[in-house]
């Protein structure tokens, strides 16, 4: 074991579990006002169920030993994690439970992520539901797919890992695995009243500013920390998330500004989500400057993409699909691309001389992920909404979510007047319930 190692995993575990809340944040400043806890509790609901699960079953389905031709891991090898408390069950150079505590915030956000694409309009118990299951049945083997090394935690892994594709932190298991799952919900869930016809603006820019400020930050863990070491590669992944991070924030603007005549707070923030989903597979593959590359094409892609659901006619309420999944594809792509041997992963791509070997593997593994999350996610989401009912009744979204599932009010509007007066855009009457939730539809307008 080594303490540094395990030092800067522990922080990086910490950090990556950061990045949840900031999630929550994020997409909890983009709503409207009167659905901002229920986006909240999707988050936070992910981050409670997600740990008991990893905890059980997750990590031994994910890295226990192959039982499926490297499509699942031995859900009983670990079970509880069990063999895995002693000083000398070691992970590289790391105690093993460093390592499933730095994985367990991984399945955690890889969940929570796929909740901003139906956003207004899902029951709370039913999205717990799919969480469960949808970690059970496609993030959990993905995981194991992608992230099981041959003789890293048990002597056989995945076959994407087996196959040669680098995804060094999770464009394919958890980005365009994420996002192919949002899309399918968002069709499963259809779209919300008014969508296309009533403005459904953000309510809170600076939580949206906020919340990607700590995925930001937290992200510099959820790369860097994936060299389960405080080494080399560590850094390389730290310069590259920064280049390509603050690159697809000026894409992303200077798209918004040639399109819309100004940049704005909303496409700053989405761009620095964009850039770090499309480095998070390639960082230490990649030299600074093409992470740069790669970041701006990432901010200029994902700021078109997300005008495609007026186009194509589904509502991905937060952007998911834009961000994440065309995000996600671009950088495990890119790789192909742009990999250079000098880098860490010591592959070369195609503008290198590696020629398209890479470019293929890439490819086809990216595909796989997506077509897979697809198909499960509609399956498990039609099942869900035939049963027990995925959808909250109109009038109720009408209402307002937050009142309607929760029984709470994310702003309490006689506080904020005073008792009396009236901020501009609120409800003429705070005190009363009705108005506390249709009227703060108002205010997002």
């Amino acid at each position: 074991m080594d303490t540094g190692d395990t030092a800067w995993v522990l922080v990086s575990a910490s950090l990556v579990l950061l990045m949840t809340p900031g999630l929550a944040l994020f997409y909890g400043g983009m709503v409207r006002a009167k659905s901002v806890l229920n986006m909240m509790m999707m988050s936070f609901g992910a981050m409670a169920l997600i740990g008991v699960l990893w905890v059980l079953y997750g990590f031994s389905i994910a890295f226990g030993d192959d039982v499926g031709g490297g499509l699942l891991g031995d859900p009983t090898e670990f079970f509880g994690l069990t063999g895995l408390l002693g000083a000398d069950n070691l992970v590289g150079t790391l105690p093993a439970m460093a390592f499933v505590g730095f994985q367990s915030a991984f399945a955690i956000i890889a969940v929570a992520l796929i909740s901003g694409a139906i956003a207004d309009r899902a029951k709370f118990g039913a999205w717990m539901v799919f969480a469960g299951v949808w970690a059970t049945v496609v993030y959990f083997p993905v995981a194991h797919w992608v992230f099981s090394f041959d003789g890293v935690v048990s002597e056989v892994g995945g076959w994407i890992a087996s196959a040669g594709a680098i995804d060094f932190a999770g464009g394919t298991a958890i980005h365009i695995n994420a996002g192919a799952a949002g899309l399918a919900l968002a069709l499963v869930l259809g779209k919300r009243r008014g969508f296309g016809r009533e403005p459904m603006r953000p309510h809170n820019l600076p939580l949206v500013m906020l919340g990607a400020g700590i995925l930001w930050f937290g992200w510099f863990g959820f790369n860097a920390g994936s060299a389960t070491a405080a080494n080399g590669t560590a850094a390389v992944a730290w310069v590259n998330t920064l280049a390509a991070t603050s690159a697809a924030v000026l894409g992303w603007l200077v798209t918004e500004k040639v399109r819309d005549g100004h940049a704005t707070s909303l496409g700053g923030a989405s761009g620095a989500v964009a850039g770090l989903v499309a480095i998070t597979p390639a960082c230490s593959a990649l030299n600074p400057v093409t992470s740069v590359v790669v970041g701006v094409v990432a901010g200029v892609l994902c700021a078109l993409a997300v005008g495609l659901k007026y186009k194509l006619g589904y509502d991905d309420s937060l952007d998911v699909v834009g961000v994440h999944l065309v995000g996600g594809l671009w950088g495990t792509l890119a790789i192909g691309l742009f990999a250079t041997a000098d880098a860490p992963a010591g592959v070369d791509g195609l503008f290198y001389g590696g020629g398209l070997g890479q470019l293929w593997i890439q490819s086809y593994s990216a595909i796989a992920v997506m077509v897979f999350s697809f198909v499960v996610t509609l399956v498990i989401g039609v099942v869900i909404q035939k049963t027990m009912g995925f959808r909250i009744d109109e009038e109720d979204e009408v209402a307002g979510i937050d009142q309607v599932v929760h029984a709470e009010s994310g702003y309490d509007w006689g506080t904020l007047t005073g008792g009396g007066g009236r901020v501009a855009g609120s409800p003429a009457r705070p005190t009363d319930a009705r108005h506390a939730t249709t009227g703060s539809s108002e205010v997002s307008a």
